[in-house]
């Protein structure tokens, strides 16, 4: 029946990373979208990257800036990789300064008149798609005379609809009259609507982006952190998780044969294995011992050290016979090591990513994940051991984490920051104090799509690597 199509709304892709995905495939086509924030939020950043992704994939934008001006602009988007100068002389950008003299505004005798017909007339000549307004309410701000402002939104929504263009305005808050009435305009003729912030928590600022509004589409109607980065915007649609985790592969070996044989034949490729236990039970020295059998098996491991620095962890594991540095030689292991304090989720989150996308891994160990408190608080390190094993998951790569306890054996104990329901596998290791001595014991507690062992084993560590034995 006719009564029951539908017409899917036409989107211009922004190519920004992470965006196109919350937006549903990018900004509503032809029409206009806002992005509102205070300064320093990104919002000039995100109008450029717009416009220069769309015209190295053949689309050519103009910018009109009523902040910056054209010199600042190239200059401080070169520190992004984007050569907005080289897409000019290419006739795929336009770039145009719109300050507009005080004086010119007192006198009344400012219009937007004169530019916008300069715009009109270079979108024909570059044959333009998409176009930049940004920073309009420096204009509007110096507007006194509320018939003037009306007579300006008024003219400026006539040309944008006659032009044609998918238009992406940039605008600061502002308080009282006039700064109201231009926002509340602004909102209300744009199809979809962007608010970026800054907020500060623990000493560590975090950007984030939510779309408000989004006419005749479905969008991502969540908060979503994002950086800036030296290649320009990134965004993390942490909340839009879909469950596309691979199916678990073959079995693989951990490199211990009585830990293998504990487990049914090995642990489970694409599978996420946690190794729990106190400190200096050997948590680190189980992950050494299966990057290095992968190694052996010419497959890639990427190696996160939260802990140690990747000298040390080399250092260290040679006291059990292990070696790895000839595998860091050969390219088969990247070892790099952080301190979680040293900066925000998202730009924990980006680091790993880079690493995995560059690296291309069958393999990554997290090293350890009771340290991820220190990024910024439990509810941190939640949400970035759930975005880093999502990610992975997604993409069949076999993660090894390891956990500091207490010796306790309760299941936040073990698994740590309430992540259980990622983990597929658990391995503990733990303390027995006797008389005149302290051993080690481990046991496999949960292997998801596995039988396993429900013995508790010995568990000695010596020159040459790892023992466990009947008990």
């Amino acid at each position: 029946m006719s009564g029951n199509k539908r017409k899917t709304l036409k989107k211009t892709p922004t190519y920004i990373i992470g965006l196109d995905e919350i937006l549903n495939g990018g900004l509503p086509h032809g029409r206009t979208s806002l992005i509102f924030g205070t300064p320093g939020n990104g919002k000039t950043v995100m109008g450029v990257e717009f416009l220069y992704r769309g015209a190295i994939n053949g689309e050519p934008g103009i910018f009109l800036g009523f902040e910056e001006t054209v010199k600042t602009l190239c200059e401080n988007a070169l520190t992004m990789g984007f050569d907005l100068s080289y897409l000019k002389k290419k006739n795929l950008i336009f770039l145009m300064n719109g300050q507009i003299e005080p004086d010119v505004i007192v006198s009344g005798k400012f219009s937007l008149k004169p530019l916008l017909s300069i715009i009109s007339g270079k979108a024909k000549e570059i044959g333009a798609k998409r176009i930049v307004l940004d920073a309009l309410d420096v204009v509007f701000g110096l507007l006194e005379n509320p018939i003037q402002v009306r007579s300006e939104l008024y003219q400026l929504n006539l040309w944008l609809m006659k032009l044609g263009l998918t238009t992406l305005i940039t605008l600061k808050p502002r308080e009282g009259y006039p700064g109201t009435l231009f926002q509340d305009y602004f909102y209300s003729i744009s199809d979809c609507v962007i608010h970026l912030d800054v907020r500060q928590l623990d000493q560590v600022s975090t950007r984030r982006c939510r779309v408000v509004k989004y006419r005749g589409s479905d969008f991502g109607r969540n908060e979503y952190p994002f950086i800036i980065t030296n290649k320009g915007i990134r965004l993390i649609p942490i909340t839009k998780f879909d469950l596309r985790h691979k199916p678990f592969g073959e079995r693989i070996s951990s490199g211990i044969k009585r830990l293998d044989e504990m487990l049914g034949g090995g642990y489970q490729r694409a599978s996420c294995i946690l190794f729990a236990g106190e400190p200096g039970t050997g948590k680190t020295i189980l992950a050494s011992t299966f990057v290095t059998q992968m190694c052996k098996q010419n497959e890639r491991v990427l190696y996160l050290s939260f802990e140690e620095s990747p000298d040390a962890i080399t250092h260290n594991v040679t006291s059990v016979g292990l070696n790895l540095e000839r595998f860091l030689n050969s390219g088969k292991l990247l070892i790099y090591g952080t301190m979680p304090e040293a900066t925000g989720v998202e730009e924990h989150l980006m680091r790993l990513f880079d690493k995995v996308e560059s690296f291309s891994p069958q393999h990554v160990i997290i090293d350890a994940i009771s340290a991820c408190e220190r990024i910024g608080g439990k509810e941190a390190a939640f949400d970035y051991l759930m975005r880093i094993l999502n990610f992975l998951k997604e993409k069949g790569i076999t993660v090894v984490l390891t956990n500091q306890t207490s010796g306790r054996k309760s299941q936040l104990e073990i698994s740590g920051n309430g992540i259980s329901s990622m983990v597929d596998t658990v391995i503990f290791i733990t303390y027995v104090h006797g008389e005149k001595e302290v051993n080690r014991t481990i046991q496999i507690l949960k292997a998801r799509g596995s039988s396993h062992s429900n013995k508790i084993k010995g568990f000695r560590i010596n020159d040459s690597g790892i023992e466990i034995y009947d008990i």
